[in-house]
C-alpha cells in the first residue's frame, strides 16, 4: 500500500512492501530515486536488516542460536505495518514472526520512518530488542537514484564529492560468495574529496569505504548541477554500488557494520560494527537525503 507525503517542495511515495521508498520528486519533476525496473533491479531504496552484506555460506552463529539470512536480510520484500501518518511523515512497522526467527532468533520490533523537512527526507531506524537476551544486529540503508538526471548527460558526467579530503583503501568483494575481502585492500583515494564515477569502477561490485572521515557524500552533474547529497552521522560506513551492467543509477549506502569479512570467524556478535541491544532497550539511528 502507497502513502504520498508533501510538503510543497517534495512529494515522496513510500509503500508497505519494504517500508521503501518508491519516489522522491522536487516542484513536479522526475523522481530523483531509480524506479526500480527489474530488468536492471527490482528496488528503490530498501532497508538492510538484520544483516548487511552477506554471511558466509548463509549462516553464522550467536548466542541466540544459529542465523540463516539471505544477502542484506529479509526486510526488502516483507510487508510492514503501517503505524502512523500525516502531510509529512509516515511511519511503518515491522515484528517478528515465525518465518523470521527461523533464520534470526530474536523478537524485535524494527520502525521505519520518513519524514519531509525542505528539500530533504529523513530515513530514521528504530530498533527494539523484544527478547529475553542481548541481541545483535545490523542496519542500513540502499537508496538507488537516478543517473543520468536530466537528457544528454552520461554517468561520466557525474562526481562524488566528500566534505573532507580522504584516503582510502577498499577492501575488494569476493564475487561469488560476497565475503568483504579485507586482506585484499586497493588504494582508492590519496588525499582527495572527490572522484568522477564511471561504470568500470564498478566491475568488482560495489566501492566499499570502512575509513571514511566524513559523514556526508554528494553526487552531482557537473553539466546540470542536479544531484542528491546524503547525511549520515549515526552511520560509520558507505558503499557505492550500480550492477554490473551498465545500468542508469547508483546506490549510495550508509551503513552500520557489512557482511562477513575473510578475516572474521562466523560468530554473528563478532561482526564488523555489530550493535547490541540489551532485553528491552532500543536504539534509533538516521540518515537524511537532500536533492538538488
Amino acid at each position: 500500500m502507497l502513502t504520498t507525503l508533501k510538503n510543497g517542495r517534495l512529494t515522496v511515495t513510500a509503500d508497505t512492501r519494504g517500508a521503501e521508498l518508491q519516489t522522491i520528486d522536487k516542484d513536479g519533476g522526475p523522481s530523483y530515486l531509480w524506479s526500480g525496473d527489474p530488468a536492471f533491479w527490482a528496488f528503490h531504496a530498501p532497508t538492510l536488516f538484520p544483516i548487511i552484506g552477506a554471511l558466509r555460506g548463509g549462516r553464522a552463529l550467536s548466542a541466540g542460536g544459529e542465523i540463516s539470512l539471505p544477502k542484506h536480510g529479509f526486510c526488502r520484500t516483507a510487508e510492514f505495518a503501517l503505524e502512523d501518518a500525516g502531510d509529512t511523515f509516515v511511519t511503518y512497522r515491522l515484528t517478528d514472526s515465525d518465518a523470521t526467527r527461523k533464520g534470526y532468533p530474536f523478537a524485535f520490533c524494527l520502525r521505519v520512518r520518513y519524514t519531509l523537512e525542505g528539500d530533504s527526507v529523513e530515513t530514521r531506524y528504530t530498533v527494539t530488542n523484544r527478547s529475553e537476551q542481548d541481541m545483535p544486529f545490523f542496519i542500513g540503508g540502499h537508496p538507488a537514484f537516478r543517473v543520468p538526471l536530466s537528457e544528454g548527460e552520461t554517468l561520466e558526467d557525474y562526481l562524488v564529492e566528500f566534505p573532507e579530503k580522504e584516503t582510502l583503501d577498499c577492501p575488494q568483494v569476493e564475487l561469488g560468495s560476497g565475503l568483504i575481502m579485507d586482506t585484499v585492500r586497493n588504494r582508492f583515494l590519496t588525499d582527495r574529496s572527490s572522484f568522477a564515477l564511471n561504470h568500470v569502477l564498478f566491475r568488482g561490485d560495489a566501492l566499499i569505504f570502512d575509513d571514511l572521515r566524513s559523514r556526508s557524500v554528494s553526487m552531482r552533474s557537473v553539466k546540470s548541477g542536479r544531484g542528491v547529497r546524503l547525511d549520515f552521522p549515526d552511520m560509520p560506513y558507505l558503499a557505492i554500488w550500480t550492477p554490473v551492467v551498465d545500468s542508469p543509477f547508483v546506490c549510495l549506502e550508509p551503513w552500520t557494520g557489512m557482511g562477513t569479512r575473510v578475516s572474521e570467524d562466523d560468530r554473528f556478535e563478532h561482526k564488523l560494527g555489530a550493535k547490541i541491544l540489551k532485553p528491552g532497550e532500543e536504539q534509533s539511528l538516521a540518515f537524511t537525503i537532500t536533492v538538488f
